[in-house]
């Protein structure tokens, strides 16, 4: 059985994700988009070379009997509504972070998926689809380095533009860190607090940056995260847990090293999209088997998307009052639990 896909939105994720569906993938063919730019989405099908029909309204190509799932990439206020749709019309779909711009948007969404009485919905967090992190987890779960007690962190990019902003800190970057520990750990966290140290030169006048997130966790865990999206020197994921028995680090993604004019050099990267771009492909295949065997056994789960917007909230929060902030996590209905 070949999964029929429509996509809505077609910018740079978009498009990267119809070629991993289109050219990389098994099981799964892209026969319809949509976009707000119609030369673009058109512009991207012919690009990649594929027979995909345009279509205008968003909720004409869900409804469509031509269409057997979905996935959303379009930009991020416009998700709640079409997992929404989705979820209605009984199909499968894969939403991009964020699943909606608020908690309440993503409670929205579970209380929806609930009452399907079926899981359909698969948020786009790829870190826990990354070998190192797989790595990672295997070493923990099996006890290695003892019971977890602390992590230090990082998320470093070299640069981000003008329009990114403070929050944005937390929503789009602090946001896979959020979903990726409480993966890693099995655990959710009980409050936030947000500390400025001195700011860089490099950041636009209106950002703060760097900044650390302290986490704390209901199994008493503490989580400092570094956030620094104007560092210069590259993409720079890190992740070290301090155990009872040791410390487990997150293993760098595999480099060439060169030694050279008295130097030891190895490389680290600049893009993101490089340092991830194997989970993507295991995450979109693992949504095509979950969809075509309707049993979504693995990837983030509506859910996991509303407990990172809930601990995102806290975390704006405490930027903004520069206080510890509770974060309070209802109990996992059972029906995510199965």
């Amino acid at each position: 059985m070949t999964l029929r896909i429509g996509v809505i939105g077609t910018g740079a994720i978009g498009q990267e994700h119809i070629e991993r569906l289109s050219h990389k993938l098994i099981g799964a063919q892209v026969v319809a988009v949509n976009d707000i730019h119609e030369e673009t989405a058109k512009a991207a099908v012919a690009r990649l070379g594929i027979q995909a029909k345009f279509y205008a309204d968003p909720h004409a190509l869900i409804k469509s009997d031509d269409v057997d799932a979905l996935v959303v990439t379009s930009w991020g206020p416009t998700h709640e509504e079409f997992v929404l749709a989705s979820i209605a019309a009984g199909k499968p779909v894969f939403c991009e972070k964020p699943l909606a711009v608020t908690a309440q948007g993503c409670k929205n969404i579970v209380d929806a998926e609930i009452k399907h009485g079926k899981r359909l919905v698969q948020v786009g967090f790829m870190r826990p689809f990354d070998l190192t992190y797989r790595q990672l987890k295997a070493t923990l779960d099996n006890g290695e380095i003892g019971q977890p007690l602390l992590l230090n962190c990082k998320h470093f990019n070299p640069e981000v533009g003008e329009s990114y902003t403070t929050p944005m800190a937390i929503v789009d970057t602090l946001i896979h860190e959020l979903d990726v520990l409480r993966w890693l750990l099995d655990d959710d966290y009980v409050s936030a607090r947000v500390i400025y140290p001195r700011k860089t030169s490099k950041a636009s006048n209106h950002l703060a940056d760097p900044q650390v997130v302290i986490l704390e966790t209901a199994k008493g865990i503490v989580i400092n995260t570094q956030i620094f999206v104007n560092c210069q020197y590259g993409y720079d994921i890190q992740c070290e847990v301090v155990g009872e028995q040791g410390i487990a680090y997150l293993p760098e993604p595999n480099q060439v090293t060169i030694r050279k004019n008295a130097h030891v050099q190895r490389g680290i990267l600049m893009d993101w999209k490089k340092r991830f771009i194997e989970a993507y492909d295991v995450e979109l295949q693992a949504f095509i088997n979950n969809a075509t065997s309707g049993n979504f056994t693995s990837g983030a789960s509506a859910w996991d998307g509303y407990a990172a917007a809930v601990a995102a909230d806290a975390c704006v929060k405490a930027q903004q009052t520069g206080n510890i902030e509770p974060i309070v996590m209802p109990a996992m209905p059972i029906f995510y639990n199965k």
